[in-house]
């Protein structure tokens, strides 16, 4: 089973010793169509609505705060309201989400290279250094770790739940997970 979650953030359980959690909430989600298994789950990304969205809410008869769609794998057979029963028992989690985005970043930056020696007299610093090669083949070959856009990719990660607070429908999973505060992801139900 899937589900959208946002991540809140990072603390630590309070038992001794202390472990790192990451605090996921569930949003408000609804089922609008089931398809073999899969379904589309509108929820609220706290976004501007456009004239596509609009047109969705029309055919589903949806409230104003419902304004995304999503495919999902969910355990509902029919329309209505996300069943969340599953996160109760479940113990494991496969979260989800988009890395921090960083722009363009140099070599160092984004592949962790030593740069030149800070001595005087030279001119390489924070450089990649020599990337081509000799006479053959004569190219840059593919794959040469060099300066470029770094971060905004998706990564998924399992982890194990710690708590789950039902009521405010609040995941408390071991270690971290990708992203910044406030962004949205999917979790899915892995043991």
């Amino acid at each position: 089973m899937e589900y959208i979650v946002e991540k809140i953030g990072m603390s630590r359980t309070i038992t001794v010793p202390s472990h790192p959690v990451t605090l996921l909430r569930v949003l408000d989600q609804k089922v609008c169509e089931v398809n073999e298994g899969t379904a589309i789950v509108a929820y609220d990304s706290g976004k501007k609505m456009n004239k596509a969205i609009e047109g969705q809410q029309k055919k589903y008869s949806l409230s104003a705060e419902f304004n995304r769609f999503a495919t999902l794998e969910v355990a509902n057979t029919e329309a209505g309201d996300l069943d969340i029963t599953p996160l109760v028992e479940a113990s494991v989690l496969r979260s989800t989400f988009n890395t921090k985005g960083r722009g363009f970043a140099g070599a160092m930056k984004r592949w962790n290279f030593g740069g030149g020696p800070a001595s005087h007299g030279h001119r390489m610093g924070r450089r990649t250094g020599s990337i081509g090669n000799a006479e053959w083949p004569g190219r840059v070959m593919k794959g040469k770790k060099m300066p470029g856009h770094y971060g905004n990719t998706q990564n998924s990660v399992k982890n194990e739940i710690v708590s789950y607070d039902a009521e405010n429908k609040i995941i408390a999973v071991l270690g971290s997970v990708s992203g910044a505060n406030g962004a949205l992801g999917r979790v899915k139900v892995a043991k």
